[in-house]
C-alpha cells in the first residue's frame, strides 16, 4: 500500500477520492427564500369586469334616451353640466328624480379625445356605485 510523506495512506490507496453528498439545508433555505419572494411580489387582487356596451353609430340615440356623461381629461360633465367624480352620483340620481321611468334608462359615457383609461375606469366605477344598471360607452360626436 502507497504511503504518504505523512504516514497516511494514498488517495490512491483509499479507493478515489471520496464523494460528498449534497447538503439540502442549504437547497430548503433558497426555496424558501423564493416561495417568500413571491408571495410578496404577487398580487392577490381580484380582477373584475365592468359591463359595458358599445353604442355603435348610434350614440346620440342613445344620449338622448339617457344619460349622458361626458369624460374630459380635466372635468366631467353629467347632463351638461360639470361635476367631480363625487357628484356623478348626485347627478344620477337627480336624473332618475326628473325622470320617473329612467329607473331603468341608460347612462352612456363619452370620452373626449385624449382621456386615459384610469380617468374612463374611475368614472365607470363611481357610475356602478351610485346604482347605474345599463352603461354603455358612445364613441366621439
Amino acid at each position: 500500500m502507497p504511503w504518504a510523506a505523512e504516514g497516511t495512506p494514498s488517495i490512491a490507496a483509499r479507493g478515489g477520492p471520496r464523494r460528498r453528498g449534497v447538503g439540502l439545508t442549504p437547497l430548503i433555505d433558497v426555496v424558501f427564500i423564493l416561495l417568500v419572494f413571491f408571495m410578496l411580489a404577487s398580487s392577490f387582487e381580484t380582477w373584475r369586469a365592468l359591463p359595458l356596451a358599445t353604442t355603435g353609430g348610434a350614440g346620440s340615440a342613445a344620449a338622448a334616451q339617457g344619460l349622458l356623461v361626458e369624460v374630459g381629461r380635466d372635468q366631467v360633465r353629467c347632463a351638461g353640466q360639470p361635476v367631480d367624480l363625487d357628484g356623478l352620483g348626485d347627478c344620477l340620481r337627480r336624473h332618475r328624480a326628473a325622470r320617473p321611468g329612467a329607473e331603468d334608462g341608460a347612462v352612456v359615457v363619452r370620452p373626449g379625445s385624449g382621456v386615459d383609461l384610469t380617468r374612463l375606469v374611475a368614472v365607470l366605477d363611481r357610475l356602478a356605485a351610485a346604482g347605474a344598471a345599463r352603461v354603455s360607452l358612445a364613441g366621439s360626436p
